[in-house]
């Protein structure tokens, strides 16, 4: 009896352990996808002042776009008309993104624009997770995001910059639960690859005016070496993580990516926090522990 008792129990584990490593594996790659787009944005700063935001994001975009190409080798002329709604969808919203994004903290600090874009993942957290008890995580979160959203004497920012980052986020949302369509759609990164294709080709009539005049050998470099930060990077990893776990759990575990960009902004940019935007970032690690803990509940 207790031999077959043991034995459930083995077969139990041994079934919840690649499910759970997959998770955690997900998990890792969320981390690493927000480090890479936090320190790389703050580390755009002297782009987006050169280029200007869209043509730091259109280089950025074809830079990406080109490289996956090169790699992935995309086979364009054998894909269903779904697979190109789904990519042409995907890679629109990716394009308004970036764009939208790195205006915003063209013209608030980046702490801010993240807390506010934030909002998106936020919303697609507690939509996963619906109305029960878990509202807590994503409940708490947003209070973090809202003291991260404050200096102490008053809100930071100014109305475009806020409008702009409420875009970033509006489209941040979407995008999470694209890349999840589009992943199972797609065999690899060929999705990836479509996406950013389209991206760069939405973003050109906005960007390429903007960019071409001002870029020189150094500019190229500067700029292959960012497009591998954001967006090559983050959404490789971004793709593979929703692969590994439920669109809910990915969005609340975002929601470290305040703490993430308030510490980039501190490091890269020397924007310090006050002791309400370090309470706030302690919310939302906690919120997001909490979340990812009852996930696996």
């Amino acid at each position: 009896m207790e031999e077959k008792a043991n034995a459930g129990v083995g077969t139990l584990t041994a079934g919840a352990s690649p499910a759970f490593d997959g998770v955690a594996v997900g998990g890792l790659m969320c981390l690493m996808s927000m480090s890479s787009i936090q320190f790389g944005a703050a580390l755009s700063s002297s782009a987006i002042t050169t280029y200007g935001p869209a043509g730091a994001s259109w280089l950025r975009l074809a830079f990406a776009a080109i490289i996956l190409a090169v790699f992935v080798r995309p086979r364009i002329v054998s894909y269903t008309r779904a697979q190109w709604t789904s990519a042409l969808v995907l890679g629109t919203t990716t394009a308004l993104m970036t764009m939208s994004f790195f205006a915003a903290i063209e013209r608030i600090p980046l702490g801010l624009a993240v807390a506010i874009d934030f909002l998106g993942p936020l919303s697609v957290a507690t939509i996963g997770y619906g109305l029960g008890r878990r509202l807590i995580w994503p409940l708490l979160a947003g209070l973090g995001v809202l003291a991260l959203a404050h200096n102490g004497d008053g809100w930071v920012g100014n109305l475009e910059g806020i409008l702009f980052a409420l875009g970033a986020g509006t489209g941040w949302a979407i995008y999470i639960v694209l890349t999840k369509k589009i992943g199972a759609s797609f065999k690899g990164l060929e999705g990836l690859s479509m996406s950013l294709m389209v991206a760069a080709l939405v973003a050109t009539p906005f960007g390429f005016a903007g960019a071409v005049p001002a870029l020189d050998g150094y500019g190229l470099i500067e700029m292959a070496g960012l497009a591998i930060l954001v967006p090559l990077l983050p959404y490789t990893l971004e793709l593979i993580a929703l692969r590994r776990m439920p669109t809910a759990a990915f969005g609340i575990l975002m929601s470290l990516e305040p703490a993430i960009a308030a510490l980039a902004g501190f490091v890269i940019l020397a924007q310090p926090m006050t002791l309400l935007q370090m309470a706030g970032t302690a919310l939302v690690v906690a919120a997001s522990a909490g979340a990812t803990f009852s996930a696996r509940q």
